[in-house]
């Protein structure tokens, strides 16, 4: 199942705890139509002393959220996403359905 957000994308959370926020999409579990986002969704784990952090402690860190609640940014601005087959390389791209530009 093709989604409407990729690693790397700017998106806006538009539901949620941390509504308004935005963040580049770090990873994309589509199995799970979950994706991290950075800055957003941070939740507080304990962890046990181990060979990379000898202290252990609570490290915060991005949990995934589902990609309902994201909305890919263009040029600052929310927009929902369309998919078309290009004239040029006969390819399917995703594009803007607001500006109706292609979105890389």
């Amino acid at each position: 199942m093709k989604l409407h957000v990729k690693k790397g994308d700017t998106v806006k959370v538009i539901a949620g705890d941390d509504k308004g926020s935005v963040g580049r999409v770090l990873k994309v579990y589509p199995e799970k139509n979950r994706a991290i986002v950075e800055g957003v969704n941070i939740v507080k784990k304990h962890t046990k002393p181990n060979a990379k952090n000898t202290q252990g402690g609570i490290v915060e860190k991005e949990a995934p959220i589902h990609i309902s609640n994201l909305m890919v940014m263009e040029n600052n601005v929310p927009t929902r996403i369309g998919r078309r087959i290009d004239e040029k390389t006969g390819k399917l791209v995703r594009y803007s359905k607001k500006s109706g530009e292609v979105i890389k």
